[in-house]
């Protein structure tokens, strides 16, 4: 029961009032997008024959980047909390502009867009993780926790 106290307070010190939990799932979100999407980006990277398209491109290099800015969050998960907004942003706005409309018009599955969807579905982790009260007092209201009362 301690533990679980313990997971559920907010850490005043360390991590600017965000709770234990969040730490942890934010962390293990960060691994994951170090190792899984980090080895499918160097895989693509590394094994690339002839020149690029500019904008297929552009996108493995984003995720390039992503992959490899998620190893600093395993050591300051509060401080790269952008890098998991910008993940939710872009997968939900796809899934609204792309696959909610061939969704609806019953051509999703079969299509270019389904095994994306599918991969994206998984945005409901990043979501689930993110200490939304923090998001909202430090980046919209643009103060930190001792400002906050």
């Amino acid at each position: 029961m301690k533990f679980l106290r313990y997971l559920f307070a907010c850490n005043t010190v360390k991590y600017d009032g965000v709770r234990p939990i969040n730490i942890y799932l934010m962390r293990a979100l960060y691994g994951l997008m170090l190792v899984v999407l980090g080895q499918e980006v160097r895989g693509e990277i590394l094994n690339h024959a002839g020149p690029w398209d500019p904008e297929e491109a552009v996108a493995w290099c984003v995720w390039a980047a992503f992959s490899s800015l998620s190893l600093l969050g395993l050591f300051h998960p509060v401080k790269m909390i952008p890098i998991l907004l910008l993940e939710i942003f872009y997968k939900v706005l796809w899934l609204v502009i792309v696959a909610l409309p061939l969704w609806r018009s019953d051509t999703l599955a079969g299509s270019d867009a389904e095994d994306i969807t599918v991969g994206f579905m998984w945005v409901l982790l990043p979501i689930i993780a993110v200490p939304w009260g923090y998001v909202v007092r430090r980046y919209l209201l643009g103060r930190k926790l001792d400002q906050a009362t």
